[in-house]
């Protein structure tokens, strides 16, 4: 048996396994009360999750809910600063809450090695990963980043209105990862589904998220293929040749990892791009300052990030327990919500309003705990370069239909469509 045939059976063994485990358990429809039955996949929490988070922080710190087979929403920082530090109570095995849990003996790697693993694993699985994404490796990419944001604006030229979501944001970090993980750039547009349907399809019927989930895992799959016919000088073939404990990487591992980057290396920096624009095109103020200032930009991509964090990500309880106050069951989810961590009072002054000038602005938008964003330095170089050089380019421009915008459902939040009028 060859290597390419090997690594073919136990990937298809190990999704196999993982994909029978998904259930059908409806987790979508009108929410009678917020605090004893939330679902992020509402369309006011898509449109407005600060109001409910708000209101929430006054009157029901940790809400709950009976959908996703039960689950908990604590809104204030030190609580998610509390579960995202505590890795004896609490598992990383499954980060996206809904209609699946994976079995427990998935941990301590999990499927998306290393955000779905639990120490000791998940150290040594982050470690392999760490030098891809130094400060350094990152600021490589940052004279390609910047060509090809010229590009897409190039692309847009002598257009009245634009949509600066389809037509930038969501091209930026597609680019940037598939030429990290060494595929065809023109596949972005199938990247786009894959991020759609992890994301936001977790409520489909389970034939149906079989079939879109089984897409992605045989797009990795020839990927790795395809490398292990011609290696080179990318992500996809250092997880093929890595080693961990003097073993190569299990096949799930190095897919796993390779969706991983996928899909969270896109989704949130898009997002991230697309409510900074967002926020700019109602503020004239703010956005003639960063025009005029444009050293200015990194402070205020750190506010925005704060203020729109995108990013919530999921737990799972491991044992019953007690938790301020509240009783947890196991598996029990736990929805760890890092955009109302960011707009906690108690944390941050002003913590309603985004100030592009703020100087103290530790923020949770990259996490907390061990599973904070490793790709950290990437995003940050990606969105500040993208505000960069749009603000060079589109100086001046509104909203082109406030109504029009459309905003991402689940737990990465950002804007799906953003109809833009420049000058």
């Amino acid at each position: 048996m060859t290597v390419d045939d090997r690594f073919t059976r136990d990937f298809r063994e190990a999704q196999d396994d993982e994909l029978l485990g998904v259930r059908n358990e409806i987790i979508t429809g009108p929410v009678s009360d917020w605090a004893t039955d939330f679902s992020h996949f509402e369309p006011e929490w898509s449109d407005d999750p600060y109001r409910i988070q708000d209101d929430l922080r006054q009157r029901c710190p940790i809400a709950h809910t009976g959908r996703f087979g039960g689950g908990w929403l604590p809104v204030r920082y030190e609580d998610v600063a509390a579960i995202a530090y505590d890795t004896e109570n609490f598992s990383s095995r499954s980060i996206i809450m809904g209609n699946f849990r994976p079995p427990v003996d998935i941990a301590p790697i999990g499927g998306s090695p290393p955000i779905s693993s639990d120490p000791p694993f998940h150290h040594a699985a982050r470690k392999l990963l760490l030098p891809a994404f130094t400060k350094t490796n990152v600021s490589r990419l940052e004279p390609a980043t910047r060509a090809f944001c010229h590009a897409l604006i190039d692309a847009m030229a002598g257009q009245d209105e634009v949509d600066a979501a389809r037509d930038y944001a969501q091209h930026i970090p597609v680019r940037v990862i598939a030429d990290m993980l060494g595929f065809p750039p023109e596949d972005g547009p199938q990247f786009r589904r894959f991020v759609e349907n992890t994301l936001e399809g977790v409520n489909l019927p389970p034939e149906e998220r079989i079939e879109k989930m089984q897409a992605l895992f045989d797009y990795l799959l020839a990927q790795v293929h395809d490398h292990l016919a011609n290696p080179r000088d990318d992500l996809t073939s250092f997880l093929i040749d890595a080693e961990l404990y003097g073993h190569k990487l299990q096949p799930e591992h190095v897919t796993g990892t390779m969706a991983l980057l996928l899909i969270a290396g896109i989704d949130t920096t898009w997002s991230a791009i697309g409510a900074s624009l967002w926020h700019l095109a109602q503020h004239p103020a703010e956005l003639a300052r960063l025009v005029a200032e444009p050293g200015l930009v990194p402070t205020a991509v750190e506010e925005f990030l704060r203020a729109y964090a995108p990013v919530t990500m999921a737990r799972l309880v491991k044992h019953d327990m007690q938790f301020r106050g509240v009783d947890m069951k196991a598996d029990d989810w736990i929805l760890l919500s890092f955009p109302a961590a960011n707009r906690d009072p108690a944390q941050f002054q002003r913590a309603d309003e985004v100030i592009i000038d703020r100087e103290e602005n530790r923020h949770a938008a990259f996490g907390l705990g061990i599973h904070r964003c490793l790709g950290s330095h990437l995003a940050r170089m990606e969105l500040r370069v993208a505000l960069e050089v749009w603000l060079e380019r589109m100086p001046s421009f509104t909203l082109a239909d406030p109504a029009a915008v459309t905003w991402s459902s689940g737990q990465i939040r950002g804007p799906r469509a953003l109809p833009l009028r420049i000058g």
